[in-house]
C-alpha cells in the first residue's frame, strides 16, 4: 500500500510539470527588437525562456506571470505601516539634526479683553522667541507676524479658497536689522504688541472660525539648511463684567391677567451654575355671580438656552459680482451673503418641583426656583461630534460677525374652578394656555483674578512724592528727645573713647 501511494504522488507531479511546460511552449515568444537596438542592448527575455524551455523548470518569474491571470493576491500592510514608520523616523531625524530650534515664550498674563468691543481698553501681548542654536550658524533674517485667520464654514463660493480663508495681518517684527553671525547657544527676541479691544475674541462655532496665528521664519545664511518656521496659535478671550444684582423682569399674560416676576443674572459662564426664580401672581379669581373659584394651575415648565449666530460670507475679488448700477437709487451688489444659524446648548423639563398656594383667590401663587445653563448631555454630544465648540461667547464684530444668546422659558396651565366654600372639590374645564418667557443673556469667560492691562501699570513720576513716607508710630519727633544721659547707655564711656573689652578666661565665660 505505501509504494501505491508513493507512485501516485510521482505520477502527479510529472503530469504537471510535464502541462507546465507544454503550456509554455505554447506561448507566444516576445517581440523582436530591431537590429540596432538589439546590438546596443541584449535581451534578457529571450534567454531566460530559452533556459527554461531546455531545462523543463518555470522560473520565478514565469510563474508569477501565469498566476496573476488566475489568482488574486492578498495585498499585505506590513509594508506600508513600515513605511509610515520610516518617514515618522525620519522626519524626528531631521528635526533633530536641525542646527537651531524655535521656541515661544509667552510673558503676559492670558490674553483677555476685559468689557464689550466699545469700552475694552485690549489686551498686551508680550514675550520672546527662544532660538538655540547648536552651532555658529549665520541668520540673514529674522521675522514674527501675528495674523487673524478667519475660516467660513458656509462660504461665499463653496470651492474657492479665498472665499473661505481671509487673514487679516496685525503685526510683524523684525527681529534682526541685518544679517548676523548668531554664537552657538540661546539667544532670546523680546516683542509686545496692543490687541485693540474692538477685535474679535477666539471662537469656533458652526459658521465662523476665528483663530489668532502666530507665524515665526529665521533664514539661514546659503548652506546652512532651510529656513526654520514657527507657528503657534494664540488664545484671545473675552470677559465682561457682571452685575451685582439679579436682573429683576415683570411679564403680564393677558387675556387671563397672570404675572410672572422673575430673578435672573444676565451675565452667565459656561462653566457656572445659574439660578432663576420665578414667581407667578393673579393664577386665581372669584366668580360671585357662580360662586365658584377659577385657577390657572401649573402643569409643565421647560427652558432652553439658545444660540443665534449670524455671519457675512465675503466674496473674493474672482467670484465678487460687478457694481452695474443702472441709476442713482439702485442699491449696489452685495458683495457678501448673510449666514444664520441657532442651536439650542441647555434645556430642560419640569413637571413638578414648584410651590403652589391656592388657599384663597387673593393670595394664590406660584413659586419656583431652578438652575439653567449648559447642559451637560449636550456638552457630552458636542465633544463627540468634534465639529466644532460646544458653545461661542457673545461676539459682535465690525464686519458683521455676532452672536447672541436667548434663555426661553415655557409654562403650560390648565384652568380649572371649584366652589368659593369647598376649593378641594376641583373640576377641569379643558381649556389651557401656553405662557412663553424670552429674556436676553451674555454668555463670557469668567474674569477670575485678572484686571485689565491699563489698571496694571506702575506709577508715572508725578504720583511719586517728593520725601520719604513719615514714621506715624514715633510720638516724640528727634529734636525732643534727650541726649543728656548717652554716656550712661553707652557704659560710662564718652561717644568718642572706644570701648575696651577684657577677653575671657576660659572657654565657659566665652560660651556664657
Amino acid at each position: 500500500m505505501p509504494h501505491r501511494v508513493a507512485n501516485f504522488l510521482r505520477t502527479s507531479t510529472h503530469n504537471l510539470e510535464t502541462q507546465l511546460a507544454a503550456g509554455f511552449k505554447r506561448q507566444k515568444s516576445p517581440p523582436q527588437t530591431p537590429r540596432h537596438s538589439r546590438s546596443a542592448s541584449p535581451s534578457y527575455a529571450s534567454s531566460i525562456n530559452e533556459e527554461a524551455e531546455e531545462s523543463g523548470v518555470m522560473t520565478p518569474e514565469r510563474h508569477e506571470s501565469s498566476s496573476e491571470g488566475h489568482h488574486h493576491h492578498r495585498l499585505s500592510l506590513n509594508g506600508l505601516g513600515q513605511l509610515i514608520r520610516g518617514t515618522k523616523d525620519l522626519h524626528i531625524h531631521q528635526q533633530s539634526n536641525q542646527a537651531a530650534t524655535l521656541n515661544l515664550k509667552v510673558e503676559s498674563p492670558p490674553l483677555v479683553l476685559y468689557g464689550d468691543a466699545s469700552s475694552s481698553t485690549g489686551a498686551l501681548f508680550s514675550g520672546s522667541m527662544h532660538m538655540e542654536l547648536k552651532e555658529d550658524v549665520p541668520i540673514e533674517s529674522f521675522t514674527g507676524t501675528l495674523k487673524i485667520h478667519v475660516t467660513q464654514k458656509r462660504p461665499f463660493n463653496t470651492h474657492c479658497h479665498d472665499c473661505t480663508h481671509q487673514y487679516t495681518e496685525l503685526q510683524s517684527w523684525s527681529f534682526l536689522k541685518a544679517p548676523l553671525v548668531l554664537t552657538k547657544g540661546s539667544h532670546y527676541f523680546p516683542f509686545s504688541f496692543l490687541l485693540g479691544g474692538h477685535l474679535p475674541a477666539t471662537m469656533d462655532g458652526p459658521l465662523v472660525n476665528i483663530a489668532y496665528e502666530f507665524h515665526a521664519e529665521a533664514t539661514p545664511g546659503q548652506g546652512h539648511g532651510p529656513s526654520i518656521k514657527f507657528d503657534k496659535n494664540i488664545d484671545v478671550k473675552r470677559s465682561q463684567p457682571e452685575a451685582d444684582v439679579p436682573h429683576h423682569s415683570i411679564r403680564v399674560f393677558p387675556p387671563i391677567d397672570v404675572k410672572s416676576s422673575a430673578h435672573y443674572p444676565q451675565v452667565i459662564h459656561p462653566l457656572g451654575v445659574n439660578t432663576l426664580s420665578l414667581r407667578l401672581d393673579g393664577i386665581a379669581k372669584s366668580n360671585p355671580t357662580c360662586g365658584t373659584v377659577e385657577f390657572w394651575k401649573l402643569k409643565k415648565l421647560s427652558w432652553k438656552l439658545e444660540e443665534k449666530s449670524k455671519v457675512i460670507a465675503p466674496a473674493c475679488e474672482k467670484h465678487a459680482p460687478k457694481e452695474e448700477t443702472t441709476s442713482e437709487d439702485a442699491s449696489p451688489a452685495r458683495k457678501g451673503l448673510e449666514r444664520t444659524d441657532s442651536r439650542i446648548i441647555g434645556e430642560q423639563t419640569y413637571f413638578k418641583g414648584w410651590k403652589s398656594n391656592y388657599s384663597s383667590a387673593d393670595d394664590a401663587t406660584v413659586e419656583m426656583e431652578f438652575d439653567w445653563g449648559l447642559s451637560k448631555k449636550l456638552e457630552s454630544e458636542m465633544t463627540k461630534s468634534k465639529k466644532h465648540k460646544r458653545y461661542v461667547c457673545d461676539t459682535k464684530c465690525a464686519d458683521g460677525t455676532e452672536v447672541t444668546h436667548q434663555l426661553e422659558i415655557e409654562m403650560v396651565v390648565s384652568q380649572e374652578y371649584a366652589p368659593a366654600k369647598k376649593l378641594d372639590m376641583v373640576t377641569q374645564t379643558g381649556v389651557g394656555r401656553i405662557m412663553r418667557m424670552h429674556f436676553n443673556v451674555i454668555l463670557t469667560e469668567p474674569a477670575g483674578l485678572g484686571i485689565s492691562w491699563d489698571n496694571e501699570a506702575p506709577p508715572i513720576y508725578s504720583m511719586v512724592p517728593a520725601s520719604p513716607p513719615a514714621y506715624c508710630g514715633s510720638e516724640e519727633s528727634a529734636d525732643e528727645l534727650d541726649f543728656s544721659n548717652i554716656e550712661s547707655l553707652m557704659g560710662g564711656s564718652s561717644p568718642t573713647s572706644p570701648i575696651t573689652r577684657s577677653p575671657p578666661s576660659s572657654y565657659a565665660e566665652a560660651s556664657a
